[in-house]
């Protein structure tokens, strides 16, 4: 390539210098050598200021997420493009407080089963045995469910936890069709919420951003119907199809933003909101959601 057609001059931290076509500008790119992610634009660009008001973890356009591994909790590192840690995530998952809920479900539906049995003893037409056994699946479903703790999301400077940026409230511990979060700061005041309605999880998976008061903020969405449909029969298909979300907002559905899970062993991801270059939609809200498409949807 001669210089005289390089648009983009990218210089990565651990020294590598790369010459990209105009084309280039303005996207997301990995370092081949280091693996950091650089976002492509003007060599002589001057860096943005920093935003009045707005923390300086979330005065950003680009998030990097990194779950962490072997551990019973889940645990999110976040990181700026340039790899340097802003925030860390946790949501505890409470296993031995699970597993009681799910043992005295068990002794409960057992129960019933057998008291179905005896009156099938009495009544050999089995019609009580056959509206038993919905009925105990169901009490074991809410028993269960309502045993167990809910799960809130806590985000803090970093690992030290001493400081708390923002919370996600898990709002019901029993949930059928809808399930909803509260994101929350320090203080306590609610900042949204967060909405994901299982039949939709069906076709294709969504999640709802709306103000406390329910005005409708944004809507998460997997990038590609055909991808959703193929996922829903063949899976993640050894990681090639990955899921993939993008944020659309107002009655055209403009995209404004992207959570994508990148190819590797580990669970990483980028939240990439560089198309919302005024900043209108909450990067906290953004950040509490991009870690409830994970965690929250079990990926």
């Amino acid at each position: 390539m001669s210089r005289a057609s390089v648009g983009v001059v990218v210089s990565c931290p651990c020294g590598e210098v790369y010459e990209l076509r105009p084309e280039y500008a303005g996207r997301l790119l990995e370092c081949p050598a280091c693996g950091r992610h650089l976002r492509a634009g003007p060599a002589a660009s001057a860096p943005r200021p920093p935003t009045p008001g707005v923390d300086h973890a979330f005065d950003r356009d680009v998030f990097l997420l990194r779950e962490r591994v072997f551990t019973i909790t889940s645990k999110y590192e976040v990181w700026a493009e340039n790899g340097t840690p802003v925030l860390y995530v946790e949501r505890p998952t409470y296993p031995i407080r699970t597993l009681v809920a799910y043992l005295l479900a068990v002794i409960v539906t057992v129960t019933i089963m057998g008291w179905a049995a005896g009156a099938l003893a009495r009544d050999e037409s089995g019609l009580i045995i056959l509206l038993s056994m919905p009925a105990a699946a169901f009490i074991f479903l809410i028993i269960s469910m309502s045993l167990r703790p809910r799960r809130h999301v806590t985000i803090y400077r970093d690992d030290s936890r001493r400081e708390t940026l923002l919370r996600v409230l898990q709002n019901q511990r029993v949930a059928f069709l809808t399930r909803t979060y509260t994101i929350v700061t320090a203080a306590g005041e609610p900042l949204a919420i967060l909405r994901k309605t299982y039949l939709h999880n069906i076709v294709r998976k969504r999640w709802y951003v709306t103000t406390p008061e329910g005005a409708p903020l944004a809507m998460a969405i997997e990038d590609s119907i055909v991808l959703s449909l193929l996922r829903r029969v063949m899976g993640t298909f050894f990681g090639f199809l990955r899921t993939n979300f993008v944020f659309v907002r107002g009655a055209d559905a403009e995209i404004f933003g992207e959570f994508n899970r990148k190819f590797t062993l580990l669970d990483r991801y980028v939240l990439d909101l560089s198309t919302d270059s005024a900043r209108t939609f909450d990067r906290r809200i953004a950040v509490a959601l991009g870690v409830m498409l994970d965690t929250g949807e079990r990926r």
